[in-house]
C-alpha cells in the first residue's frame, strides 16, 4: 500500500470512529479527486462519507478557515484535518479567543510538503510533524535542511534592494491588485464580521482598484497580521494577479522574530508581543 493510501484509509477510519460514536457531529478534511489540480475540502457527517476523505500533494488549503463560521459552529462539534502548518493558526484562534479547544478535535497528518514542486513554504518548514493534535497519521517525514536560514528569503532579497528599487517594486505590483480580496476569504486570521474595507462611515480604506486605495488596503492587512500571521501561504496561492504576498508577511514575521524572539503559532499558550508588557522592554523605536 502506498503512503497516501495508508493515509487516507487511517483518515477514513479515524473520521468514522469519530463519527459513529458522536465523538463529533462534522469532520473537515480533504477529497483527493483525480484529474483536479488540488484536492478540495469535503465536510463529512455521516461514517460512510468518511470513504471520501484523503490526504496527497494536492492538499494546499489551510482549512483552520472553517473554524470560525458560524455554519460550521452550529454543526457542533468539529474534527478538522490539519497539517502541521495549519496547527499553526489554530494555536493563534485559540490564543485570539476565537475558537475553543473543547469545540474542536484535531486529526494532524504528518506532510513533506505540498505541489508536484514544493512550494516555497513546504522548503524551509520545521513543522513537519504536527504538534498539540488529538490524533496524528501518516508516515514520518524528514525536516528539510535549511529551513531556518531561509525561512525570511523573499523578504531579504527585497532587503538588499535600495529604498527606490523597493518603492518602485511594490509600486508596480501592488497596481495588478483587482480588490477581489481573495487573500482576505482565504486567510484563517481574517475573521473579523466586518472587514474595515467595507466600512462607508466613515471610510477607512477606498475601495476602487486604483494605486492609492490598493497600498491601503495591503499595508493595512499586513499590519493586521503582524505577529500573527503564520505563513501558511494562502493569500499569495490564491491570489489572481500573482502579487508577492508572501514577501510583505515574511518582512512583518521576521522583524517579530528579530526583535522579540517571537514566531507566531508555535503555541496556543504563547503570548504575542503586542499584547503583553514588561518593565524590562528596552521602549526601542519610541518617541
Amino acid at each position: 500500500m502506498s503512503p497516501e493510501a495508508s493515509t487516507a484509509q487511517s483518515l477514513a477510519q479515524t473520521a468514522a470512529e469519530m463519527l459513529s460514536q458522536g465523538q463529533v457531529a462534522l469532520v473537515i478534511g480533504y477529497a483527493p479527486t483525480e484529474g483536479k489540480r488540488l484536492s478540495p475540502p469535503v465536510f463529512v457527517t455521516t461514517p460512510e462519507e468518511a470513504q471520501r476523505l484523503g490526504f496527497d500533494s494536492r492538499c494546499f488549503g489551510n482549512l483552520s478557515v472553517y473554524l470560525w463560521s458560524p455554519q460550521v459552529r452550529q454543526m457542533g462539534k468539529t474534527a478538522v484535518v490539519v497539517k502541521g502548518c495549519d496547527v499553526r493558526a489554530v494555536n493563534v484562534l485559540l490564543r485570539e479567543n476565537v475558537i475553543k479547544r473543547e469545540d474542536i478535535v484535531l486529526i494532524g497528518v504528518r506532510c513533506g510538503g505540498v505541489g508536484d514542486l514544493p512550494a516555497h513554504k513546504c522548503t524551509v518548514c520545521d513543522c513537519r510533524d504536527p504538534q498539540g493534535c488529538d490524533v496524528v497519521v501518516g508516515d514520518a517525514v524528514d525536516q528539510p535542511d535549511g529551513a531556518a536560514e531561509g525561512r525570511y528569503s523573499a523578504a531579504e532579497a527585497l532587503e538588499e534592494k535600495s529604498l527606490d528599487e523597493r518603492r518602485e517594486f511594490w509600486q508596480r505590483q501592488l497596481d495588478k491588485c483587482i480588490r477581489c480580496y481573495a487573500c482576505r476569504q482565504v486567510c484563517p486570521l481574517c475573521y473579523c464580521k466586518r472587514c474595515i474595507v467595507e466600512k462607508s462611515t466613515p471610510q477607512w480604506v477606498e475601495t476602487s482598484a486604483h494605486p492609492r486605495g490598493n497600498l491601503s488596503w495591503n499595508v493595512v492587512r499586513a499590519f493586521h497580521l503582524a505577529g500573527r500571521c503564520v505563513g501558511c501561504g494562502e493569500c499569495e496561492r490564491v491570489c489572481p494577479m500573482n502579487i508577492p504576498l508572501g514577501a510583505i508577511n515574511q518582512k512583518m514575521a521576521k522583524l517579530m522574530e528579530d526583535e522579540y524572539d517571537f514566531r507566531s503559532g508555535m503555541s496556543p499558550e504563547e503570548k504575542a508581543p503586542f499584547t503583553t508588557f514588561s518593565t524590562d522592554d528596552t521602549d526601542e523605536g519610541i518617541l
